[in-house]
């Protein structure tokens, strides 16, 4: 089935070439040239992925990310931005963005990340059955703290298991580091801020039986766990 993008770009000599070069790799685009059109058709239609300018005539781009994140938190988004500071490109990693490629760039490498994005995509995400998750090759009960690989079984602790739980609950997405000290932690951010790092360590030891399961850090933000393909 073909891929659907959208492309936010107001820069139109841009938005063509981008739009062009992007069609002969077989992809569907809808190109916008501003953001009221781009939340209309985000309103009306589904998207595979997400390409958007952040500086726009009307609405930025970061907006336009916040809102496609209420109605759709596993669509991929990559910025395109001649904003090339590290403030700006951490802002977008923040609202929810999956990638910041800085103008110019060059089409291959854009082509690569939309490959990379859609594949993550296509990896089915943990299932949960009763009160299982599926990580690839491993369980996890939250309630029992019991992750599972093979016949070996590892009990967590409380906080290891409300962790890897939040990770679950959102595959493929950075989760930001206060989100997750406020799920597992509620108000003791002292504490947690100290531990949140030497629970993910641990965390990674027990997942590296299957090389497809990653907890990758986002510098500044936070952390993301993925399933990558085999």
């Amino acid at each position: 089935m073909t891929k659907k993008i959208l492309y936010v770009e107001d820069d139109h000599s841009l938005a063509f070439l981008t739009s062009d070069q992007l069609r002969n790799q077989g992809f569907d685009v809808t190109h916008c040239a501003d953001g009221n059109s781009a939340i209309k058709n985000i309103k009306q239609n589904e998207y595979d992925i997400v390409i958007l300018d952040i500086m726009l005539p009307d609405i930025d781009g970061y907006e336009i990310a916040s809102i496609i994140r209420k109605k759709n938190k596993s669509v991929p988004i990559i910025f395109l931005s001649a904003k090339t500071t590290l403030d700006s490109k951490l802002k977008g990693l923040t609202i929810g963005a999956d990638d910041y490629i800085t103008k110019p760039y060059s089409i291959d490498e854009l082509v690569l990340k939309i490959k990379i994005f859609l594949k993550r995509s296509n990896i089915s995400s943990p299932k949960q059955s009763k009160n299982e998750f599926i990580i690839g090759e491993y369980s996890f009960c939250p309630s029992a703290r019991v992750l599972s690989y093979a016949d070996s079984k590892n009990k967590l602790t409380h906080r290891e298991a409300k962790v890897l739980e939040y990770l679950c609950l959102n595959i493929n997405q950075i989760c930001k580091r206060e989100d997750i000290q406020e799920y597992v932690w509620e108000n003791d951010t002292f504490f947690s801020s100290r531990r949140l790092d030497v629970f993910i360590s641990k965390l990674r030891k027990l997942l590296v039986e299957d090389e497809n399961i990653k907890i990758e850090s986002v510098h500044g933000i936070g952390y993301r766990l993925f399933i990558s393909e085999n």
